[in-house]
């Protein structure tokens, strides 16, 4: 009798713990794993490169509008994970912008994530530090069960994407643009 107790109490915490309908992510081969405690990432060849889950959200700028990883099919990616209330995140704002601008002709598209925010504080940092690209408004994190084990609780974050939306490349720290912009240009030039 105990162990059938057991047996349902752990169904039911796991159910519990699920994502539901809601949930803005489905998908994806991508897991992420920190190899030596690294902060800097590789995923190459790109044959080896998971891909990451459906991943959508509301707009911090436009709301109602869907920003979604679907909506930039054949192009190369940067998600930029942020915060209004995160110093690191304010810091690689203007490299962000300047990279994002200096890569689009490429094809490559950039689309933030805002964490832990209100809409207000998210809609400010966008509008104060110019950001030029689609952010998705994600108080909660939710977004990130997309990067299969990307940490939740790292930001500032970027992960860049190949064509395909494979995971080409992480950054578990604060990026700037003579760090970021080699790595976009080679992905965004992979055949």
């Amino acid at each position: 009798m105990r162990r059938a107790l057991l047996f349902f109490a752990a169904a039911f915490l796991v159910a519990g713990c699920a994502t539901g309908t809601d949930a803005v992510t489905h998908g994806g081969t991508f897991e992420f794993v920190t190899p030596g405690g690294k902060t800097d990432i590789f995923y190459d060849p790109p044959a080896s490169r998971g891909t990451v889950g459906t991943l959508a959200g509301d707009s911090v700028t436009e709301p109602g509008t869907t920003v979604s990883l679907a909506g930039y099919p054949n192009q190369a990616v940067v998600l930029n994970v942020w915060g209004s209330w995160c110093g690191p995140c304010r810091s690689e704002a203007a490299d962000l912008v300047r990279v994002a601008g200096a890569t689009s002709a490429q094809r490559v598209q950039f689309v933030g994530i805002d964490v832990r925010d209100s809409r207000q504080a998210g809609a400010d940092f966008a509008r104060d530090f110019g950001l030029s690209y689609p952010s998705i408004f994600d108080p909660p994190g939710r977004t990130l069960l997309a990067l299969n084990g990307v940490p939740r609780s790292v930001v500032p974050l970027t992960i860049v994407l190949d064509r395909h939306h494979r995971v080409a490349a992480v950054f578990l720290h604060a990026i700037h643009a003579q760090d970021l912009q080699p790595v976009v240009e080679r992905i965004a030039a992979e055949a």
